[in-house]
């Protein structure tokens, strides 16, 4: 802020030197002026004299003279008397006055300086608020409000250094923790643009990128994570994100590796190992319901060439009654990607424990292409139909129609 106030004064006293300077030039400008005239006024009247005299139409040239340079003389102090009185530096105070007290007056006013020194006072606490945020033992979370003053001040600083990869991580890093997926996508890419061999930026990056569930970018966020398992092989964080997308993907088997790796890694007494071996459990038993194909339907799901797919979006594939109910028993959120899809419908798919999908012996599978995330229809959805399958069997949707 002290900055500011110098240059502020700066700018007020150039100001008033425009506002001073012109009226004492002026006042300058006046008075030579006035002698000019005087003197040319004089030359003439000499001259006009002279012809006279040369004429004989006067006799006393002499005296004529005299008088006239007597008048000459006494004008030139009382013209000047009177120009000093009208640029008086008492007569331009107060305009000086009200020219600081106009721009300081207005500044204040519309300014917003109070937002300027809260914003400076944030900035200071910016190496306090990291401390508490990376203090994972610490007895005080940070506040949203908080979050955000972290936010501004970090955001600050990286415009002042725009190099500084690990300060585009941990903004990243807030982005994640806001879940504003915008934020954090390209705070990350630009962390690993200026350091790409970070482990700690791969890692992060590939999880925003899940986070973002961007289907194009899915496989590059896998490459990341086996890049950092390649470099640090006990790394939890990285396999528990593949294993996250391997059970997501209906993966169970990988799923399981990377659950029970993490849980030789970590001990029986750890407290994450009982969480792990839910995990474990959970992938096996969907393991055991593939294997069981009485209880599963098989579903391949193609595009018609004319559909023009979106950027980004869904295909939810959802089970039916065979009556054609519009409530779907089972449903499963698969990210777009490459057709077509071939998935398994398991009794797990279940919308709720109280009606399995096995307790259908006859259905109907659905797909539809979503692109806002909400579960219920909307004009425009491109969609497919299966025809009545049975428990057990196979079927194809093609997507071809709209809503």
């Amino acid at each position: 802020m002290t900055l500011f106030w110098i240059v502020t004064v700066v700018l007020i006293l150039i100001a008033a030197a425009i506002f001073v300077v012109p009226i004492f030039g002026k006042s300058q400008d006046d008075i030579a002026s006035r002698d000019e005239l005087n003197k040319a006024f004089f030359k003439d009247r000499i001259t006009e004299l002279e012809n006279e005299s040369s004429e004989g139409l006067v006799n006393n040239r002499d005296e004529l003279v005299t008088e006239l340079q007597q008048s000459l003389l006494d004008d030139v102090p009382a013209n000047s008397e009177e120009h000093k009185s009208e640029v008086s530096p008492l007569m331009l105070l107060p305009g000086v006055v009200l020219l600081v007290a106009v721009c300081y007056g207005m500044y204040f006013s519309v300014g917003n300086i109070g937002k300027v020194e809260s914003w400076h006072q944030t900035v200071a606490q910016l190496p306090e608020l990291t401390q508490r945020l990376m203090d994972e033992q610490g007895a005080e979370p940070l506040s949203d409000a908080e979050m955000t003053d972290l936010t501004l001040a970090l955001r600050t600083r990286l415009h002042e250094t725009p190099d500084d990869a690990t300060g585009w991580l941990l903004l990243g890093r807030i982005g994640m923790a806001n879940r504003d997926a915008s934020t954090a996508d390209g705070a990350m890419r630009r962390a690993y643009a200026l350091d790409p061999e970070n482990p700690e930026v791969q890692l992060s990056y590939a999880q925003s990128l899940m986070m973002m569930g961007n289907p194009q970018q899915i496989d590059f966020a896998r490459q990341l994570l086996r890049s950092v398992i390649r470099q640090d092989h006990t790394n939890l964080r990285a396999m528990s994100l593949l294993a996250f997308d391997a059970f997501e993907n209906g993966e169970y088997s990988k799923a399981v590796s990377y659950w029970t790796m993490m849980k030789q890694m970590v001990g029986e007494d750890d407290p994450r190992a009982e969480m792990l071996e839910r995990s474990i459990e959970r992938a096996r038993s969907q393991v055991a319901q593939e294997s069981n194909t009485a209880t599963t339907v098989s579903v391949e799901v193609a595009l018609d060439p004319t559909v023009k797919l979106p950027s980004e979006g869904l295909v939810i594939v959802s089970v039916h009654s065979a009556d054609g109910a519009p409530m779907p028993v089972a449903a499963r959120r698969i990210p777009l990607s490459q057709f077509p899809i071939s998935l398994t419908m398991t009794d797990n798919d279940s919308m709720i424990p109280e009606r399995l999908m096995s307790s259908l012996p006859e259905m109907v599978v659905k797909a539809r292409i979503d692109t806002d995330g909400n579960v219920m229809t909307k004009k425009g959805d491109w969609y497919g139909q299966s025809d009545v399958v049975t428990l057990g069997g196979t079927t194809k949707i093609v997507i071809n129609a709209q809503y």
